[in-house]
């Protein structure tokens, strides 16, 4: 079998961003913003999501705002029905939007876990499947899928998140092997601590942002927490064409925190 025919990695392409508002999912938007990109962007908040769209405009990007939660079916169709008559097709999505969780199974209860599980695995699943009829329609068509490593390994506390981000990882490969003959390549990056608002701004549990930042670069061997940009590299690359032949690779974006026994 012949390879594909090269295409220029750098050519402006058609991507869905979910969770673009903010943390990675705006460094992943401004990655791919340039002269010619045409970007969808999803997300629970129409002001932060504005704000990523003005950033991406800045760098000539077509930047289009689509306020919406991944768990709600019937605002992904709007989505998908209006980038179906805006751009005719997709060649990329990545599926960002994520919501962390603390807590055991007896101390999560029901409603948390389902919440979580929703947004964290179900939201990619419902918008994947309403993507894909346009991104076989794409030209080299990628998913990306932003995991954890909390899918490759556990920490004590959090079962319904490592449960989620675990449940992520093995979709991406599921959905690699389901839709390789359609030319459509799906993977998974999964970062360790990010310097996001969601990790550090956004808390509600009372600890001092700066003392969990070091707390958490200590369980890193590189010896610090990584910054959107970081993540953003990773994911941009697995949805180019630069990165033809890999499908079903689940990447570990985390500063050697799952490379070996924590010393």
């Amino acid at each position: 079998m012949n390879p594909p025919p090269h295409l220029d990695a750098q050519a402006p392409r058609r991507t869905l961003v979910t969770g673009a508002g903010q943390g990675i999912g705006r460094a992943i938007a401004l990655k791919l913003a340039g002269p010619g990109a045409r970007l969808a962007l999803y997300g629970r908040r129409s002001d932060t999501l504005e704000e990523t769209a003005v950033l991406c405009r800045a760098r000539g990007a077509e930047a289009l705002a689509f306020p919406g939660d991944v768990t709600d079916e019937r605002t992904i169709a709007a989505t998908a029905a209006s980038l179906e008559a805006a751009w005719g097709a997709l060649d990329g999505l990545v599926n960002n939007a994520g919501v962390p969780s603390f807590g055991t199974v007896e101390t999560t209860a029901p409603d948390a876990w389902r919440h979580v599980l929703e947004v964290n695995l179900t939201g990619p699943y419902l918008v994947s499947r309403a993507a894909l009829p346009l991104l076989r329609r794409g030209e080299a068509p990628a998913i990306v899928h932003v995991a954890s490593n909390l899918g490759l390994v556990a920490l004590k506390n959090a079962a319904a998140y490592c449960a989620s981000k675990a449940g992520l990882v093995n979709l991406t490969r599921a959905m690699a092997l389901d839709h390789a003959a359609e030319g459509i390549r799906v993977n998974a990056v999964c970062p360790g601590a990010v310097a996001t608002p969601m990790l550090l701004v956004d808390r509600r549990d009372g600890i001092d942002p700066r003392r969990l930042a070091e707390e958490l670069a200590r369980v890193h061997p590189v010896g610090r927490i990584a910054e959107p940009e970081e993540v953003a590299a990773a994911v941009v690359f697995l949805l180019s064409p630069a990165c033809p032949f890999a499908t079903g690779a689940v990447l570990a974006v985390d500063g050697g925190s799952t490379a070996g026994f924590a010393r």
